[in-house]
Parts: structure tokens; C-alpha cells; sequence
């Protein structure tokens, strides 16, 4: 029989809101992304210089990921064998529309370095990645829409086979400035939370 698994915690940001295991801790509805999340950021304390660089699917994935992961008392300093397995449905789009501006007129070519290294989705988990020392697992899909029954499935099978003692994974979706939406959760042995389909929709539509 195979063994069960539990949702441990979660973290979802949406609409102008971020909220950790249902309560909701920052909110601002009146700004830019772009003022959002650098108030989010600010709110959370989060001490991460290299965030004012990344893209705006990164800080949407790192931040999700850095709450929910700093609520479990992880020490940065110290390796942790957390999965990372992510999806979403606009992949690396709004980073791709920025990198075909700078090169689609011959005449006015400037492709920046600093943009093209943003343009694959899965950056954003490299960037979750380096700041919890998380040499694991990691895995970026792209669906039409939130895919619960992919996400159990496959972080059933990377726990089952011990590739990872808990997986970080969930949604990270950011199509423009007033389409993005994290939804991230951690798998464990540990938590009180059954880890099923239909508790992985229940949170991510609550």
C-alpha cells in the first residue's frame, strides 16, 4: 500500500493580496505589480538584493516560495533536500514579449543579456533554489490550467522513491500586470492536510 501524504502549509498571491495557510497577510490593490510586490517584499522583510532583478514570474515564484519556506523555520545557510516541481500556463511570456522588442528591428538591436537569461520558466525556480541551498529535484511544467492530479501524482513519486524528504510545487502563472498568480504548497510525511486531488483544488480555489 502506498503511503499517504500530507500539505503541510501553503502560500497563494493573487489580485493584490498575498496570504500564508488561508490568512491573509499583505494586501494592495491600488498599485502596479511592479508596487505590489516590492510592498510585499518590504512587508515580509524579505532580504534578497538580487530580487530587484529578477523578472516578474521570479519574484512572483520566489516570494510565494520564500514565506511559505521561512514559516517552516528553514535555515538558509544549511542544505535542504526540498523538491521544487512548478507549472503554469503563460510559461516565460512576459519576459519573451520584453526580449523580442529589443531584437525585432534590425536597425535598433539591443538584446539584453540581464532579459534573455529570463526566458525560460523554470529560472524562477533557480532562483528559489539558490537562496535555500536546494541542490534537489526540480521540475517546471507547462498545462492549459492547474493540473492538482499531475502535481500529486508526481510528488507522490518523488517522495515514495525518497528522491526528496518534501516537495516544495503548486502554480506560478504571470501573463501581465494584472494577470498573476501564485499558488504554492509543501508535500510532507507531516501536516494536517490530506494530500489529494481534492484538497489540493479545495485550497487553490479558496
Amino acid at each position: 500500500m502506498s503511503k499517504s501524504y500530507k500539505i503541510k502549509s501553503y502560500c497563494q498571491i493573487k489580485d493584490g493580496e498575498l496570504s500564508l495557510n488561508g490568512h491573509l497577510i499583505y494586501a494592495d490593490h491600488s498599485n502596479t505589480f511592479s508596487e505590489f510586490i516590492k510592498g510585499a517584499y518590504k512587508s515580509e522583510k524579505t532580504k534578497y538584493p538580487k530580487f530587484f532583478k529578477m523578472d516578474k514570474l521570479s519574484k512572483l515564484a520566489f516570494l510565494a516560495a520564500d514565506v511559505l519556506l521561512k514559516n517552516e523555520k528553514l535555515d538558509p545557510s544549511i542544505e535542504q533536500n526540498i523538491a521544487l516541481v512548478f507549472s503554469n500556463k503563460s510559461s516565460s511570456l512576459d519576459t519573451d514579449r520584453k526580449h523580442q522588442e529589443t531584437i525585432q528591428d534590425p536597425s535598433n538591436y539591443y538584446p539584453s543579456p540581464a532579459v534573455f537569461v529570463y526566458t525560460l520558466p523554470n529560472i524562477c525556480i533557480g532562483e528559489v533554489s539558490i537562496k535555500y541551498k536546494l541542490n534537489t529535484e526540480n521540475s517546471f511544467f507547462i498545462f492549459d490550467g492547474f493540473n492538482a492530479r499531475h502535481l500529486k501524482i508526481y510528488s507522490d513519486i518523488l517522495l515514495s522513491n525518497n528522491k526528496a524528504d518534501e516537495v516544495l510545487c503548486g502554480w506560478v502563472d504571470f501573463e501581465d500586470d494584472t494577470h498573476y498568480e501564485a499558488f504554492l504548497y509543501l508535500v510532507s510525511s507531516n501536516g494536517n492536510t490530506a494530500h489529494n486531488e481534492h484538497e489540493i483544488n479545495k485550497l487553490y480555489n479558496n
